[in-house]
């Protein structure tokens, strides 16, 4: 629980729920309660693929031991997607909150450009900073999150809580579809199923006991958030410590600014490590060229597409409307997740006598709800994320026929039975 606690708290809550609220208003926190039962559904399913495929660990790694080659290729490349603009949004979000406190001492903002550039350094030359700070961070954040709504429970008015659904039912759905963004990284749990001392019982706690703790405490946040101050008067970037400066908290909101700060600092540098490391596992499979997966003489890391990634994020990041840059990673997760799911429901057909350590409860009716789930939040979203969404996966398949068809030496999935390795 404290592994799911530390990866989902984070730049979703302190930065997302301020554009949520802009599409649903007080209905934000039935948008909450969606959100995360349809991370629920996934979670079981990360949970019963990494519990049969412990060494993996990951959903490009799933694809293909269900669904082949190609298939592993577009989640390989959608994780790309999803890690790049993920740590975008967050980069995005931080430049927010750090402009909102250092605008209250006068001094001059540093672009989101600017910290994605310094960590894509800090990652070329193998920091230590993740783990200095991994100790103190679960308590950080909810340090932070127990302040919120403790001071802020004193300026509640029942009378913002109205009308819940001031945008009609469907904004709930909608804003659902962006505030998906906070629950990301649940999936971590699943991945920790080859370490657990029983994994048919440890991993579901952890997952499900995490996402309920996190879907309590955005629920209890989210009625604190638009309880405050009027839907109208939330701020879109740094939604928490602008509402305590508005009801005359200056010291409170500075506060809250450093804190949110911090937390979303750790889920940055998180993004920037996992993105160019898809790239170098995809190339080590020879679906890339070999000089991608090169490493540095010194460092021993990925230095080449570390620098390229950082680079792309910072530029995106900076140019790039926060909104817009949320729906893109949450269209690429949702996608993920509907493969997740999908190969639960298929492997329960093809192999249903695999040895599962976890095994989904109702297996067949959470893995096809679960991807229908995702499919409908997918649906609601702007027609800009779809054809984003598009566009980079047909770029995808453009350099897989082009090159890696051929050089690719994923393995074919086990038939007969046999354990998918």
């Amino acid at each position: 629980m404290v592994i799911g606690v530390a990866q989902i708290i984070g730049a979703g809550i302190f930065v997302i729920s301020g554009v949520g609220v802009k599409i649903a208003g007080p209905g934000i926190i039935l948008s909450f309660l969606l959100a995360g039962g349809a991370c629920a559904l996934a979670a079981l399913c990360y949970a019963e693929l990494a519990s049969m495929m412990p060494q993996a660990g990951s959903a490009y790694s799933y694809a293909y031991g269900i669904f082949g080659e190609l298939a592993a290729w577009i989640i390989g490349w959608d994780l790309i997607l999803e890690y790049g603009m993920g740590a975008a949004t967050v980069a995005a979000g931080w430049s927010f909150y750090l402009q909102d406190l250092l605008r209250a001492y006068g001094l001059i903002n540093l672009p989101a450009a600017l910290v994605v550039l310094g960590f894509t350094v800090l990652l070329v030359l193998r920091t230590r900073f993740n783990a200095l700070i991994a100790r103190g961070l679960v308590i950080v954040k909810l340090g932070v999150i127990a302040f919120i709504l403790a001071l802020g429970f004193f300026y509640i008015r029942p009378a913002n809580w109205t009308p819940l659904l001031p945008y009609g039912s469907g904004s709930v759905i909608r804003a659902a579809s962006l505030v998906f963004f906070a629950y990301l990284g649940f999936d971590v749990v699943a991945i920790t199923a080859e370490e657990a001392r029983q994994p048919e019982r440890d991993v579901p706690f952890g997952i499900i006991g995490s996402l309920t703790l996190c879907s309590l405490i955005y629920l209890a946040v989210a009625l604190v958030l638009v309880g405050m101050v009027s839907y109208t008067r939330i701020d879109l970037g740094a939604p928490f410590s602008t509402v305590f400066r508005q009801v005359g908290l200056p010291w409170a909101a500075d506060l809250v600014g450093f804190g949110a700060i911090i937390g979303i600092t750790s889920v940055l540098y998180m993004l920037l490590l996992a993105q160019p490391r898809v790239l170098f596992a995809m190339a080590r499979d020879g679906l890339l060229p070999p000089a991608v997966a090169t490493l540095h003489p010194r460092y021993h890391t990925p230095h080449r597409m570390t620098l390229l990634c950082g680079v792309a994020v910072a530029l995106v990041g900076s140019l790039t409307p926060i909104d817009k840059l949320a729906y893109l990673c949450n269209i690429g997760t949702l996608f993920a997740f509907l493969l997740v799911c999908s190969g639960v429901l298929v492997l329960r057909f093809t192999h249903p006598t695999l040895p599962r350590p976890f095994r989904c409860p109702g297996g067949k009716l959470v893995g096809a709800t679960g991807a229908l789930v995702c499919l409908g939040l997918m649906l609601s979203m702007p027609a800009g994320s779809w054809w984003r969404l598009g566009l980079w996966l047909l770029a995808g398949l453009a350099v897989y026929f082009l090159y890696a068809w051929r050089s690719g030496r994923l393995r074919e999935p086990e038939t007969d039975g046999k354990p998918i390795q």
